[in-house]
């Protein structure tokens, strides 16, 4: 299954459809806020530059790369469940995967949590060209902040992400940040995992796959992770250990079909 099924085209994302929030005055601002570049007037004119440089050829090399590869998709059942339902997804997925996440759910207006820092501002601008949204913030600086960002976003029909072992690691330890906002929203956690057949792993503390041109990839898509509204803590941690086990489960089938060549 090629990714472009999956592929809304520019323009026809959640940016259109929104509930409104305080006004539309409210659902510009929220939109302007999640979509546009960030403004790098704080920054000196060497790192505009290096920012501006790094966005563009980030953004071509990736292109390049992820266009040529042939997909699978195994559990698109989990994902029509949860819009058929009426809910948005909380993308939820580990950070050695975000190149072919990044292309695989682009042109879709997803949010996705982006740190506040000057190493993330070509990240961000990168997956913005791919039709993605940040919510500015991490589970160090700014988290809260973003996490109420994104429940907006949810109430305006418009989905989330997690990288949920980001920004920093440690690798393949989910944290709890799209427990929190599924259980504050009301909406569905989407657990995936995307495996390709060949990859570079680079020597950084996620294990970044990066794809090898005309190889074949494969998404797993888990079943959707509710969280009541009046969840005790108890049951909170319980969510929590099922999104550990279902994001370690889908890692351990991407590894199986790839063994299998």
């Amino acid at each position: 299954m090629d990714s472009r099924i999956w592929t809304q085209p520019a323009g026809s994302s959640g940016r259109k459809t929104a509930r409104t929030l305080d006004g539309d005055k409210s659902i510009v601002k929220l939109r302007d806020r999640v979509y546009s570049f960030a403004d790098l007037a704080s920054y000196s004119v060497k790192d505009r530059m290096m920012i501006r440089v790094a966005d563009v050829a980030f953004y071509s090399i990736l292109g390049a790369i992820c266009s040529t590869l042939r997909w699978e998709v195994r559990g698109r059942e989990h994902f029509d469940a949860i819009v058929n339902n009426g809910h948005q997804p909380i993308y939820t997925f580990w950070h050695v995967c975000i190149v072919t996440a990044t292309w695989f759910w682009r042109n879709r207006g997803i949010v996705v949590m982006s740190s506040a820092s000057r190493d993330a501002e070509y990240t961000g601008r990168v997956i913005q060209r791919f039709g993605y949204g940040t919510a500015r913030g991490s589970a160090t600086r700014g988290g809260g902040r973003a996490l109420a960002e994104m429940a907006q976003c949810l109430q305006n029909d418009m989905g989330v992400a997690f990288t949920i072992d980001g920004p920093r690691g440690p690798v393949y330890v989910a944290k709890p940040g799209a427990v929190t906002l599924a259980r504050h929203t009301g909406h569905a956690i989407l657990p995936f995992h995307i495996t390709p057949s060949k990859y570079i792993e680079l020597p950084s503390w996620d294990r970044l796959q990066v794809p090898v041109p005309y190889s074949n990839a494969i998404c797993f898509i888990g079943e959707p992770i509710y969280v009541p509204r009046n969840a005790t803590g108890r049951e909170v941690v319980a969510k929590q250990e099922e999104l550990q086990s279902t994001l370690d489960n889908l890692r351990t089938e991407g590894a199986a079909w790839r063994n299998k060549g």
